[in-house]
C-alpha cells in the first residue's frame, strides 16, 4: 500500500498510467477493427483513447524545464560519450516537451490556428532524436560492460580464446561461430546481471517504433505501435515502482 501511494502520488506516474491506458486503447481498436466489430465501439475506444492523450499532455506541462535541468547535470559526466549522448537526448526531450505543450494549447482551443500536424510532425522528431540518444547510450554501455566481463573471464581463464582455436584457413567459419557464441553468451550474462540496462534498452527499443511509424520512416500498423506503446509504458511504470531498476546517471 506504501509502494502504491508513494507511486500515486507523482505527477510523472500518473502521466505514465495514462500512456499505458492511451495505447491500450490504439492496440484495442486495432483488434476490435481487425475482427469485425461495430464501427460504434470503435470509435468509442477511438475516442477514450483520444482523452488519454490529451490529459497526458496536461501532466506533461513544464517537463522542458526538468529536462534542461537534467541536461545541464550531464554536462558534467566524466565520461565523454555517455556526456554526449544523455545531454543531447535530455535536450531533444525538451524540445519534444515544448512542441508537445504547444500541440496541447491547440487541440484545448488556446490557439485555434494552430497546424497541429506540423507541430505533431515537429514533435515526434524530437522525440526519435532523444530516443537514437538513448539507444546509443545503451549500446555504449552494453559494449563496455562486455568488454570488462570479456577481460575478466580472460583473467580466469573461464572463457574460450578464439585465437588459440584456429590453426589454419579451413575452419574460418568455425573462428567466426564460436566469436558469436561467446558474444551471445557475454550480452546475456551482461543483461542478467545489469536489470536497469536492460528495462532501459528494452524500453527505448518498444518506444522508437513510434516515431518511425508516426513520421511515416517504418511504417506498420496501429496494433503494433498500441503494443510497443504498452510494453515501454509497463517498463516504465516498473521503474518508478521500484527505483533501483531506473538507468543512472
Amino acid at each position: 500500500m506504501d509502494s502504491w501511494v508513494r507511486f500515486s502520488s507523482q505527477s510523472q506516474a500518473k502521466e505514465r498510467i495514462f500512456r499505458a491506458a492511451q495505447y491500450a486503447c490504439t492496440l484495442i481498436a486495432y483488434t476490435l477493427q481487425k475482427h469485425g466489430a461495430s464501427s460504434d465501439a470503435v470509435a468509442a475506444i477511438k475516442k477514450l483513447e483520444s482523452h488519454m492523450s490529451l490529459g497526458r499532455k496536461l501532466f506533461r506541462l513544464g517537463n522542458s524545464a526538468d529536462a534542461l535541468e537534467a541536461a545541464k547535470r550531464a554536462i558534467h559526466l566524466s565520461d565523454v560519450v555517455l556526456r554526449f549522448c544523455i545531454t543531447v537526448s535530455h535536450l531533444n526531450r525538451a524540445m519534444y516537451f515544448a512542441c508537445d505543450n504547444i500541440l496541447w494549447t491547440g487541440k484545448v482551443g488556446l490557439l485555434s490556428k494552430l497546424d497541429q500536424d506540423k507541430w505533431s510532425q515537429r514533435s515526434f522528431r524530437y522525440y526519435l532524436f532523444a530516443l537514437i540518444m538513448n539507444l546509443s547510450r545503451d549500446v555504449y554501455e552494453i559494449n563496455l560492460l562486455m568488454e570488462r566481463e570479456y577481460q575478466n573471464r580472460r583473467q580466469k581463464g573461464s572463457m574460450v580464446l578464439e585465437n588459440g582455436e584456429i590453426h589454419d584457413g579451413n575452419r574460418s567459419k568455425e573462428l567466426i561461430n564460436l566469436r558469436i557464441k561467446n558474444q551471445l553468451r557475454l550480452l546475456c550474462l551482461v543483461l542478467r546481471n545489469n536489470p536497469p540496462l536492460l528495462l532501459d534498452a528494452l524500453k527505448n527499443v518498444c518506444d522508437i517504433f513510434i516515431p518511425l511509424d508516426k513520421l511515416g520512416l517504418y511504417k506498420t500498423n496501429s496494433g503494433f505501435v498500441g503494443f510497443c506503446g504498452l510494453a515501454s509504458s509497463i517498463l516504465s511504470i516498473l521503474t518508478i515502482v521500484y527505483p533501483w531498476l531506473k538507468l543512472k546517471p
